[in-house]
Order: C-alpha cells, then structure tokens, then sequence
C-alpha cells in the first residue's frame, strides 16, 4: 500500500500525515497494532504551534476514569519533556468535549 499512498506523499507530507514506520502507522504486525489500541494505547505529538491535541476519555468513563486518564496524560507529557527546554513547560491546559465548550485551566 505504501506505493499507492506514496502519490500522496506530497499532499499528506506537509500536513503530518503521511504514514511512516517511525511513527507506528505502517506496521508489519497488525495484529499487534490492533490490540495495542484496543487497549487503550495513545500517541500524541505537537503541532506547528506546540499545541497538543488529545482525547483522553469518553463520556462514559465517568469522573475517576477521566481524572486518572487526565493525570496519567500530564505526566507522560512532563516526563516527556526535553532536559535542553528552559522556563514554563507547559502554560495552559483547555479541556473540552468534541462538539462543546472548553474549560482551561492555568498551570503556574
């Protein structure tokens, strides 16, 4: 497929979405990739303006479900954090539901 998908390389490059095995969107192991996001696992990257754009629950996860989901998403993205980067990690976190308002809150 990576030949077909390949034509596109010029469309979907500059957008971050052309596939690639770095990132785990081209695998040899299906199955293994299948069960890796039944279970729940989830990648995130920066976009052009270091915003992170994630879904971490759903509405039927219930309160201590989301907030476990939140907390383990912070601290993967602190943890993640470059030991070259200076000052104010992170400055803001807005939390919202797909089609409704967010809710930011300060990280100081």
């Amino acid at each position: 497929m990576m030949g077909v998908v390949g034509r596109l390389g010029k469309i979907l490059g500059p957008k971050g979405l052309m596939p690639n095995p770095k990132s785990g969107t081209v695998t040899m192991d299906v199955t293994k990739a299948i069960n890796d996001i039944k279970s729940g696992k989830v990648e995130y990257r920066l976009d052009k303006t270091n915003i992170i754009h994630l879904g971490f629950g759903k509405v039927s996860f219930g309160t201590d479900k989301l907030l476990e989901n939140y907390e383990t998403v912070m601290n993967a993205i602190i943890k993640a954090k470059p030991a070259a980067a200076k000052g104010q990690y992170i400055r803001s976190v807005a939390i919202s539901t797909t089609m409704g308002p967010s809710m930011y809150i300060d990280q100081k």
